[in-house]
C-alpha cells in the first residue's frame, strides 16, 4: 500500500504531461489546418503555424519534423475527426456498415461518415496535390493518400457485393473506379464551394450515385 503510494505523485506528473503535450500537439494542427487552409501549401510556413499555436518553431519541429509531415498529421485527424490511432476502416462505422441489412442502409451508414470527412479533410488534401509537383515529399504523400483512397473504394465494392450483384455489364475494376471518383475531394470542393452545395445534400448524391451506377436493379435482393 506504501509503494503505491509513492507511486501516485509521478503517475499523476506523467498523465499531465501526456495530457498537456495532446493538448500542445492539437494546438499546432489546429493552427496548421487553417494556415494550409488560407493560404495553401506553398504560402504555409512552420513559423506562422508556431504563432498561431502560441508554441516556438522547435516544438513545432519536435514535433512534426517538417512542414510536409504537419499537414499528413492534421489530414489524418481531419479524415478521423480525432487523434485516435485506429484506421478508418477498423472503426465502429465500418462494422456497422457491414452489419446494414441492405444496400440503402449500407450507403446511407457510409455516405454520413464520407460527407463530415470530407468537409474536414478536401481542403487540406487538394493542398498537397496543389504542392506535389514541386515537393518531394508532398508526391509521395499524394500518391499515397491516391492508394487509400483506392483501398476504401474497394472495401466500399466489396461490401455492397455481398448485399447485390453490381449492374450488367460492370466489373468490380470499373465499380471500384467510379467509387473513386466519385470520393475524390476535389468533386466535393467544386459541388460545395462552387456549386453551392449543403453538405447533406453531397451526402445523398453519393449514395445515390453509387446505387444508380453500380447495383442492379434486382428487387428482393436489398431492403428500401
Amino acid at each position: 500500500m506504501g509503494t503505491d503510494q509513492r507511486r501516485l505523485p509521478r503517475t499523476y506528473r506523467s498523465n499531465r504531461r501526456a495530457a498537456q503535450a495532446r493538448r500542445t500537439r492539437q494546438r499546432v494542427l489546429d493552427a496548421a489546418t487553417a494556415e494550409f487552409l488560407a493560404r495553401g501549401y506553398a504560402g504555409a510556413t512552420i513559423p506562422a503555424i508556431a504563432t498561431g499555436a502560441a508554441v516556438s518553431v522547435p516544438t513545432v519541429e519536435s514535433l512534426f519534423g517538417t512542414k510536409a509531415r504537419v499537414l499528413k498529421a492534421a489530414i489524418d485527424v481531419a479524415i478521423a475527426g480525432d487523434d485516435e490511432p485506429v484506421p478508418m476502416l477498423d472503426r465502429s462505422w465500418a462494422a456497422a456498415a457491414l452489419a446494414a441489412e441492405g444496400v440503402d442502409e449500407l450507403l446511407s451508414i457510409v455516405a454520413g461518415v464520407i460527407g463530415p470527412a470530407q468537409a474536414r479533410s478536401a481542403g487540406l488534401v487538394l493542398a498537397v496535390f496543389e504542392g506535389s509537383s514541386t515537393d518531394d515529399a508532398l508526391a509521395a504523400l499524394a500518391a499515397r493518400m491516391t492508394a487509400q483512397r483506392a483501398g476504401t473504394a474497394v472495401w466500399l465494392v466489396d461490401a455492397l457485393t455481398r448485399k447485390a450483384p453490381l449492374r450488367a455489364g460492370c466489373t468490380r475494376l470499373e465499380a471500384v473506379d467510379t467509387v473513386w471518383v466519385l470520393m475524390d475531394p476535389a468533386v466535393f470542393d467544386r459541388l460545395i464551394r462552387q456549386r453551392h452545395w449543403a453538405r447533406e445534400r453531397y451526402q445523398d448524391w453519393f449514395a445515390r450515385s453509387v446505387r444508380r451506377l453500380l447495383v442492379a436493379d434486382t428487387p428482393g435482393r436489398d431492403s428500401t
